[in-house]
């Protein structure tokens, strides 16, 4: 008999590692009696995720991200019985008023991505908090200045080394580049790009782009990166000249303020701008709207483009309203599923680890334990066999 299966389903019966831990899960019910605020990408793979933290127990008060919740996903987790206070927006006011709701309901655990929901915390503490995890770069950075204030276990995923390979260098590359193509629909074959950052995410889009015949530059601050990229056989020009024959930008650094208003002068005609990072402050794409220099914008609303066009003549685009482009405009696919289901899965193995009381506040806002990797692995590599 014929049926119709979701994507979400797609997805689930490909998450084989989560399948397994949610398996287990339902026989050790590690999050008995907890509630776990998640604050995370609301998108099919996260449904694999957040069904695994519940069938070990816990319950889920969850929001999504700036820009990146698919209503689908929400519908159905809402049809689960589990609270979701999310909605699609890129209003920064709207969506922090859905991660207020989710502290208002005192999770014992917090899942979050970006530092959004440990820094409310912060400001509005209470005694039963247990801990959490920190999926970002960018998070991790956001919360090292809170760390004392903090004082609890705070485990962060990115610093994993299978987090940094798997999805950061293999899936971030992989998704970008495909969301370029997605957005435009264009050649990538003797584009001169530049790829701002070269950290594992730098890393894999870089790649990515010199596979697809693209003619790829690297700008990064840290001198000692820099030169690793040289040798890695990319071109590594000064910032200004990097800007200025860039036909393609993209910036996956974690920082704000990487392409700004100060850089219009420098870009040629017809440069494409997209960002990877999680914050959507990398482009200042505000500024450019409201520059002198701009005297037409056109959105191309279905594609999520917008085209700047300056008094010279000169046009440029951005890509997704400079949102995570892997995550915005049609058909936002994310990162690789196998990816996800390793990056999740040491999610899910790190909130095991605090729920049990066998981390302390030493580890706040520090890397997964190493034998939590080396469990991922082994277990994702049996899989395989």
């Amino acid at each position: 008999m014929e049926g119709k299966a979701t994507r979400i389903e797609w997805i689930g019966s490909n998450c084989r590692l989560l399948t397994a831990t949610s398996a287990e899960f339902e026989r050790t019910r590690p999050f008995k009696g907890l509630t776990i605020g998640t604050g995370i990408h609301l998108e099919p793979k996260t449904v694999a995720l957040l069904m695994t933290l519940r069938a070990g127990g816990g319950r889920l008060v969850c929001t999504g991200n700036l820009n990146s919740t698919q209503p689908s996903t929400v519908e159905f987790l809402r049809a689960q019985g589990i609270i979701v206070f999310a909605t699609q927006t890129t209003d920064p006011a709207a969506h922090h008023r859905t991660l207020e709701a989710v502290i208002a309901e005192r999770p014992d655990l917090l899942l979050d991505n970006g530092g959004d929901l440990f820094a409310i915390a912060v400001e509005r503490p209470y005694a039963n908090l247990l801990g959490g995890t920190e999926e970002t770069t960018s998070g991790r950075t956001r919360l090292l200045q809170l760390r004392t204030r903090l004082n609890v276990p705070v485990l962060v995923i990115n610093d994993s080394p299978i987090k940094q390979f798997a999805e950061n260098r293999h899936a971030v590359g992989q998704s970008l580049f495909e969301s370029y193509l997605r957005f435009t629909n264009r050649s990538t074959n003797g584009k001169r790009v530049t790829v701002f950052g070269y950290g594992a995410c730098g890393k894999g889009t870089a790649a990515c782009f010199r596979n697809a015949f693209s003619i790829v530059s690297v700008v990064d601050i840290d001198p000692v990166t820099t030169l690793e990229a040289h040798l890695d056989g990319f071109v590594t020009p000064l910032r200004e000249a990097a800007i200025r024959s860039a036909d393609i930008l993209v910036t996956v650094t974690g920082f704000a303020g990487i392409v700004t208003a100060a850089d219009l002068p420098l870009l040629k005609d017809g440069a494409i701008l997209m960002n990877g990072g999680h914050f959507p402050q990398e482009i200042d794409v505000e500024a450019f709207r409201s520059h002198p220099d701009v005297v037409g914008i056109e959105l191309y609303e279905a594609d999520h483009i917008e085209t700047f066009r300056l008094k010279d003549g000169r046009c440029f685009h951005v890509l997704g309203g400079g949102h995570m482009a892997n995550l915005a405009g049609p058909r936002p696919l994310g990162n690789t599923v196998e990816s996800m289901d390793l990056g999740f899965t040491l999610q899910a193995r790190c909130l095991e680890r605090i729920a049990k009381g066998e981390v302390g506040a030493e580890s706040c806002v520090v890397s997964v334990p190493a034998d939590i990797d080396a469990m991922v692995a082994g277990a994702y590599l049996d899989l395989l066999r």
